[in-house]
């Protein structure tokens, strides 16, 4: 096992960030937009050849009284059906707990579902398996993310797959001359703006510009800050992150005016333009709840996704082992209380 240093950073990085499984919150960038958490990384690596076999992230969350929480989020980067391989970056883990007094593990990698052998595995060796209630969104990363396969067609064909409608909203986009900037820390006043009334709107809390700077300070040239301007005024923005041939949307805002001119569609379509120039396979617009009834209240969300025909990936779901079960279910407790309090305060 090899921990990561100043020395062996750029193997870490070169690893994850051309694996299969790789992402980029287990990059070493990441560990940079999470201020307030601490973090280790290491490397399962062969002793003859010295070739990595598997690395991970792992972030530390410290609580009063020194506990800790680990999270490793979208790790481990390695075939999981490497058992050996996955048992090494555990064993690192498992050391980590102790050196840090973690009271819980959590990880959540993606997974497919219908890899039963693997879940499976992991829940004899301990863990415990969250789905994140039946819309998958209760969990800390979404379950059901929807994304559209981008490497065997030009633009032109990827275009022309998507629904009718939501070409139309495209056209009607260009129609009102809605433009599109990649824009940088200029612009970050309007997006917080645009991602406070969107959470509003939607019911969700946000946070301020100055995570959103941290974050694109962190990702540097992995991230783009997109706007889309009307007449002008800014009405929607996008931060997207390009990492491991992957594309992925991670942040949405949009303003409660001028929406008829669809800015989001030709955001998006842009943002797919651009994924296909860097040679990604793979454009992820991420979370959607996993109920797809059209009455239930997120549904809108999946119907704009699902007008770029894709298809939605679906998770095992989150992953953990409990080190401390007396201080984690006081955590739980409190936890709990906190969002019961808050619901009343609102």
């Amino acid at each position: 096992m090899e921990f990561v240093n100043p020395q062996n950073r750029e193997k870490y990085e070169q690893f994850v960030s051309t694996h299969p499984h790789g992402g980029f919150t287990q990059s070493l960038k990441w560990h940079e937009a999470k201020k307030g958490w601490g973090w280790e990384a290491f490397m399962a690596t062969d002793d003859t050849t010295g070739e990595v076999r598997g690395a991970q992230l792992v972030l530390i969350k410290t609580l009063p009284f020194g506990f800790s929480f680990l999270y490793s989020p979208r790790g481990p980067v390695c075939d999981w059906e490497d058992e050996a391989v996955m048992d090494e970056l555990l064993g690192a883990v498992k050391a980590l707990a102790k050196k840090y007094k973690a009271y819980r593990y959590t990880m959540d990698p993606e997974l497919p579902e219908e890899n039963t052998a693997v879940t499976d595995r992991l829940l004899k060796k301990g863990f415990s398996l969250f789905k994140g209630g039946e819309s998958g969104l209760e969990a800390i990363q979404a379950r059901f993310n929807y994304q559209l396969p981008i490497a065997d067609k030009d633009c032109d064909e990827l275009l022309m797959s998507f629904h009718s409608k939501t070409r139309y909203n495209i056209r009607v986009a260009i129609k009102h001359e809605v433009e599109v900037r990649v824009c940088g820390e200029e612009a970050l006043e309007d997006f917080a703006r645009l991602m406070a009334k969107t959470g509003e709107r939607d019911g969700f809390v946000t946070r301020p510009k100055e995570y959103f700077k941290t974050f694109l300070d962190a990702l540097g040239e992995n991230a783009r800050l997109y706007m889309c301007y009307y007449r002008g005024q800014p009405v929607s923005g996008a931060i997207s992150v390009f990492y491991a041939g992957k594309a992925c949307y991670v942040y949405g805002a949009s303003d409660n005016e001028h929406r008829n001119v669809m800015p989001n569609y030709l955001m998006q379509w842009e943002m797919i333009r651009y994924a296909k120039s860097l040679g990604c396979t793979l454009y992820d617009f991420q979370g959607v709840s996993g109920n797809l009834r059209e009455d239930d209240p997120e549904y809108g969300l999946y119907r704009f996704k699902k007008g770029f025909n894709g298809f939605l990936a679906v998770y095992a779901g989150e992953f953990s082992l409990v080190f401390k079960p007396l201080v984690d279910r006081g955590v739980t407790w409190a936890d709990h209380l906190r969002c019961a309090l808050r619901k009343i305060g609102h």
